[in-house]
């Protein structure tokens, strides 16, 4: 539809959860609020989609509280059906489903099974995740401030004050593990092997803080009933019927920030009194036009926009999504519906990373044998995130049959370049095929004959999909200084802008990001408008 008036107090520019939770929050309070998205649906990477009677993930396999997305969803009167979302872990033949707590004394001890030689460096391992754990729970030990009345004078002296002082002495704690996980480690364990087990599936040189506090994270998993994009499709049913206006399979083309204007693909324009820009940063920072402003601003946008332009995306992933005439019986008696899972106890070494490097920088014409030859090695040594979304409900696949979403990190240079040299189908069903040798030799041994059905989505395609810069699925790479702010104390800082009645939310403004970070700078931009 094209509105017959396009003045609005609010556009918001991304349908993601951040543009969503800020445009929710925005109608509520009666303002006129437009949200531009480019899909036809809004998630983002928080979405389910349907293929031959089956419901699969677009992004996100499972979903964590973090004292924010229950209180989101409370505050503004959504029900959302929701079960736990148990995760298992393996290596080789060594499997672990994880119920509680206590889950981490066998994990302790299933790593000795494996690595007998380090049992002294995993005690050291495991003790420092409980201290990372009892912090986590200070962090997220109550429901997060920015979603409750304060006037709730219950919440306000008996859980919110008392907890403050923990809250701060905790963030100390906190930031000084916010060196990258892979020295850390290296620090505390001999063996390469159990370091790569316990690294090799977070993003190169997540803050070690983060990434030790995996285990809290996988307690406190949970899964909408209908799949993880339940989330958006009830946050996006509230905005609509608070009154708001979604604008989708729209891009926005040019900001013209003076005139408080945007343009659209279809040249269209759109006036506003503030914005929100809740998708990607750098395609802000390229299409935003300053004229008209004093020196002052222009300046500090000009000093932001070359910070963040110089600066890459994270990690993308590869995901493969596999439909097969098998009951999903035969797989909740191997693992969870959440599974993080890796065939060989070796682990990658420098397959990863140094390898791969030489690879993107060689000189000349690329070499297609040497890719396979790394990519053999890369797929058999690697971590996979595996998930059934039927195992967590049963309404996600046909009857009788099951439908897998396998994802590895890896490089979106990686697919540009053998984009760029013509190979890239070809190399697609290479990775399937590896994948899915890897697992059937292994863990899954029913891949080897009950496939029916097969398809992935590639660094490539995450790009094109969300229009995120190098394919990053969690904001800016950990391999470099951070241009954002990433320190919780900070957050509320996040969402500003170097140009007056123009916020950012959503994974770019703050790191380490994910979908609770992305609710909560959506929040927090939505109230500097409210308060202003």
């Amino acid at each position: 539809m094209r509105m017959t008036e396009s003045k609005y107090h609010t556009l918001v520019v991304g349908g993601g959860m951040a543009g969503l939770t800020s445009a929710t929050y925005l109608a509520r309070e009666g303002h006129r609020v437009l949200l531009i998205e480019k899909n036809r649906e809004c998630g983002g990477l928080v979405s389910t989609f349907s293929r031959d009677g089956f419901q699969f993930e677009a992004g996100l396999r499972a979903l964590e509280n973090a004292g924010i997305i229950f209180p989101m969803l409370k505050e503004l009167g959504i029900e959302l059906d929701v079960v736990k979302s148990p995760v298992s872990v393996g290596v080789e033949e060594e499997i672990l489903h994880i119920e509680d707590i206590h889950s981490l004394t066998e994990y302790s001890k299933l790593l000795k099974r494996i690595y007998p030689e380090s049992e002294a460096d995993i005690n050291r391992l495991i003790k420092i995740i409980r201290k990372v754990m009892k912090q986590m729970d200070v962090l997220y030990g109550v429901e997060n401030p920015n979603f409750k009345d304060l006037r709730d004078r219950t919440y306000l002296f008996k859980e919110l004050l008392p907890w403050l002082p923990k809250f701060l002495f905790t963030i100390g704690k906190i930031n000084r593990m916010n060196m990258p996980v892979e020295p850390y480690l290296r620090k505390l364990i001999k063996n390469p092997s159990l370091i790569d087990m316990i690294s090799q599936h977070f993003f190169k040189n997540t803050p070690t803080f983060f990434a030790l506090s995996y285990f809290s994270l996988y307690l406190d998993y949970f899964y909408p009933m209908g799949g993880v994009g339940k989330l958006a499709e009830v946050l996006e049913s509230k905005f609509l019927e608070l009154g708001g206006e979604i604008l989708r399979e729209t891009t926005v083309e040019q900001v013209l920030a003076h005139e408080h204007r945007v343009m659209d693909n279809n040249r269209v324009s759109y006036t506003y009194e503030n914005l929100i820009w809740a998708a990607d940063l750098k395609t802000f920072y390229r299409i935003t036009g300053t004229e008209g402003y004093s020196a002052r601003i222009r300046s500090g946008f000009e000093k932001t926009k070359e910070r963040l332009l110089e600066k890459r995306g994270g990690d993308s992933v590869f995901t493969l999504y596999v439909e097969l005439d098998e009951p999903p019986e035969s797989f909740r008696k191997i693992a969870h519906g959440h599974f993080f899972y890796s065939p060989s106890k070796q682990g990658l070494g420098e397959t990863h990373w140094s390898e791969l490097n030489e690879l993107l920088q060689a000189p000349g014409e690329v070499d297609k044998g040497r890719i396979l030859s790394w990519l053999d090695k890369y797929l058999a040594l690697n971590t996979y995130e595996i998930s059934i979304p039927a195992l967590k409900d049963p309404s996600m696949a046909p009857e009788g049959k099951t439908g897998l979403i396998i994802s590895i990190l890896t490089e979106f240079d990686l697919f540009k370049m053998i984009a760029e040299s013509g190979w890239y189908k070809e190399f697609i069903v290479a990775m399937e095929d590896r994948i899915i040798k890897a697992l059937a030799d292994s863990v899954y041994p029913m891949l080897k004959d009950k496939i029916m059905a097969r398809f992935s989505f590639s660094p490539l395609s995450y790009a094109s999909r969300v229009a995120s810069s190098e394919g990053a699925i969690t904001g800016w790479s950990f391999q470099e200084p951070i241009p954002v702010i990433h320190k919780i104390q900070q957050a509320n800082r996040a969402v500003v802008t170097p140009i007056p009645s123009i916020y950012q939310a959503g994974q770019w403004t703050y790191s380490p990001a994910g979908v609770p970070m992305s609710i909560l700078t959506g929040k927090l931009a939505a109230n500097r408008i409210l308060k202003s």
